[in-house]
């Protein structure tokens, strides 16, 4: 799509001087004003990209047209559950997995998050500095889950390299990419099938143990379906909190008025993190594949297109959000697409919320000013948007 002010058709995004490893709202700007639908070609996808709030939810709304099946290309060797299931299988599906995360189960877990918070703070509360990402937004949220989904948790480490082995790949080239996470997917297969193993020996209350003895519409579920659900949960609950975390305090560590607000007002917070979900939207996009030939914003798409939603333009869209360039923690009306939208809403948001509003309660009760390490510019990483550099100091 081109108007009066679009740039030549063959200018890259890096061309244009914007940080592609920075905070993103500016370039998500470009995008809208001049290149709102656009190929693109990265080692996450090839195909075409959508960046205007109206855009993103045609194809969020409408999974006839642009369905999940063979979306995501990840490691996986059959389509994730449910997050490549279209209806009518997909409501099977979520019928069985949505009480899983459920606000009342939710909510039991509760004390204990609370608990595991402070304990990754005691470990450097006395130091005055820590990296926030390695400190505590990466081991708490792979903690809750790796309990839940009955993974062992002494093995955090090895799996958190697996599941950046297939989100970050730490090589370059489209190929090389494809090629490594379709290695280190069968590795996560592989502890899957393990775990899976040893509850069907010893079942226990985790859900590794309930997808074995559940059904679907009569019918029992599969090692392989348990495979397949377990792929998914592996990677989004190794890595959506923590570059939510990540996000939330390199803004906060840089604007020191709101930080103080949830310091003084505590009972802000839900509300807060809801606008730096957002402003943020740490999961900046997801993919979709055209059913059949069709349009977006005039621009044509063909039968078999990918089609990448940028959740984190529709999120800062002008022309659906009143303020938008605004991070307003008092914004009344916050309908913002962070957790996806339509029948792939993330299953897990309700664990998310919980997991984040813990974590920024209990850091700021016990961390109540804290400030970049001199000399630190946060670095983001694509895609899912972790801050691995992010060092921050306080007074002990």
């Amino acid at each position: 799509m081109t108007d009066d002010t679009s740039p030549p058709d063959d200018i890259e995004v890096s061309d244009t001087g914007l940080a592609l490893d920075g905070p993103p709202q500016e370039m998500y700007k470009f995008l809208r004003d001049h290149m709102p639908v656009m190929a693109v070609e990265h080692e996450m996808m090839t195909g075409t990209s959508v960046a205007l709030h109206e855009d993103v939810m045609t194809v969020l709304q409408n999974p006839n047209i642009f369905s999940s099946l063979g979306a995501a290309e990840i490691g996986q060797v059959r389509p994730l559950i449910p997050l490549e299931i279209d209806p009518p299988d997909h409501s099977k599906f979520r019928k069985l997995l949505d009480p899983l995360f459920a606000p009342r189960r939710v909510a039991e877990l509760e004390a204990s998050t609370r608990s595991l918070v402070n304990d990754l703070i005691d470990a450097v509360i006395e130091d005055g500095a820590c990296n926030f990402h390695s400190s505590i937004a990466e081991p708490l949220p792979s903690q809750v889950f790796l309990t839940m989904f009955g993974l062992p948790v002494e093995r955090t480490a090895e799996f958190i390299e697996l599941k950046d082995g297939i989100i970050r790949p730490p090589v370059e080239g489209i190929e090389a990419a494809t090629e490594h996470r379709n290695i280190t997917g069968q590795k996560i297969y592989a502890a899957i099938q393990e775990a899976i193993d040893e509850k069907k020996a010893n079942p226990t209350g985790d859900f590794i143990s309930q997808f074995l003895d559940a059904e679907v519409d009569g019918h029992r579920l599969t090692e392989d379906d348990v495979l397949d659900i377990g792929y998914l949960f592996f990677l989004a609950g190794l890595d959506t909190v923590t570059a939510s975390l990540d996000c939330m305090l390199a803004y906060l560590a840089q604007n020191p008025a709101d930080q103080r607000r949830l310091v003084e007002a505590p009972d802000d917070i839900p509300a807060a993190m809801e606008e730096l979900l957002r402003w943020e939207t740490p999961v900046a996009g997801v993919i979709r594949v055209a059913t059949q030939d069709t349009e977006l914003s005039g621009c044509p798409i063909r039968a078999g297109d990918k089609v990448s939603v940028n959740l984190g333009s529709a999120n800062t869209d002008e022309r659906f959000w009143d303020e938008a360039d605004s991070v307003d923690f008092d914004r009344e009306i916050n309908k913002h697409i962070a957790f996806g939208g339509g029948i792939h809403r993330c299953l897990g948001s309700h664990l998310a919320r919980m997991e984040l509003r813990v974590g920024l309660q209990e850091w700021h009760k016990r961390v109540p000013s804290y400030e970049l390490k001199p000399g630190t510019t946060p670095a983001y990483t694509m895609g899912l948007r972790s801050v691995d550099n992010l060092e921050l100091i306080w007074e002990t």
